[in-house]
């Protein structure tokens, strides 16, 4: 790895770099971006994906040891701080800039992002829709990782995972665990009960919802989560085994973020997600 110097605002070679705040917003092409020293040495696992890297000179001294391990082929640009923020459009406060090869929507479906958990004994899935809120997507992705859950399912409607916020929020996580995007939702909810014989549960507070420490034990569950306004569909709830709530004081609510980590931690009790 051999870093390239910027020292030219208008740099032709730096052009996937502009603007990110746009992009983002845009979210076209085959890439998306990524930020902070944490989330590149996550990314960093596997490179292949790591399409160009930009950071200051004080995290080059920092990452240049992991960073040496890229192939030749993915550059390294170094640039001031203040010219990376002119490039970026914004204030890079951690330093680093990553672009990445997105995957194709074809590796996203339930069978080919999932499809090696078909097998396994004991299964936790996070299966969300329509989760607009980035910050509650990257904490979903956080939490799962955190509680062991071995992989999450989005409908169409869910923010991008890959928005750079999502991927920040997540510290990575987004990066490291398999997700799938579905496309036709009742028939991949529905999949997942027949053909994979998972549990469909529900969080929501609904007529007839249970505390979540009351559930059956099961060996192959997923939690269903929804949107941050308007909760879990009618026509989703449908489909649900059992419909599970977390007992609060009268007027109180928790997002979804935090909901997550409340039924995972549930899901795990008694058993030590570090070894799993």
């Amino acid at each position: 790895m051999t870093p390239v110097l910027v020292t030219d605002l208008l740099d032709p070679r730096i052009d996937a770099f502009r603007d990110v705040r746009d992009r983002d917003l845009r979210r076209t092409g085959d890439l998306f971006m990524a930020e902070s020293e944490m989330v590149l040495r996550q990314l960093l696992k596997t490179p292949e994906r790591i399409h160009a890297v930009l950071v200051t000179p004080a995290k080059l001294a920092r990452l240049a040891p992991e960073l040496a391990g890229l192939p030749p082929s993915t550059p390294v640009y170094v640039a001031d701080k203040a010219l990376a923020e002119a490039i970026s459009g914004y204030k890079i406060h951690r330093g680093v800039l990553a672009t990445c090869h997105r995957p194709p929507a074809a590796d996203l479906t339930l069978d080919r992002a999932l499809g090696h958990l078909r097998g396994r004994g004991r299964l936790t899935l996070v299966v969300a829709e329509r989760l607009f809120d980035v910050d509650n997507v990257g904490a979903l992705f956080r939490n799962a990782a955190a509680f062991g859950a071995d992989g999450v399912v989005l409908d169409r409607h869910c923010c991008d995972p890959l928005y750079r916020k999502a991927i920040r929020t997540s510290i990575g996580h987004v990066l490291s665990l398999p997700y799938a995007i579905g496309d036709d939702w009742p028939a991949d909810l529905a999949r997942l009960k027949a053909e994979w014989g998972v549990t469909l549960v529900g969080a929501e507070l609904a007529p007839g919802a249970v505390p979540i420490w009351d559930l059956p034990r099961v060996d192959r569950l997923a939690f269903v989560f929804g949107s941050e306004d308007t909760g879990v569909l009618p026509e989703t709830l449908a489909l649900c085994d059992a419909v599970a709530e977390i007992p609060m004081a009268r007027g109180a609510s928790l997002n979804v973020g935090v909901a997550s980590a409340v039924c995972l931690y549930e899901r795990g009790r008694g058993t030590d997600a570090r070894s799993r």
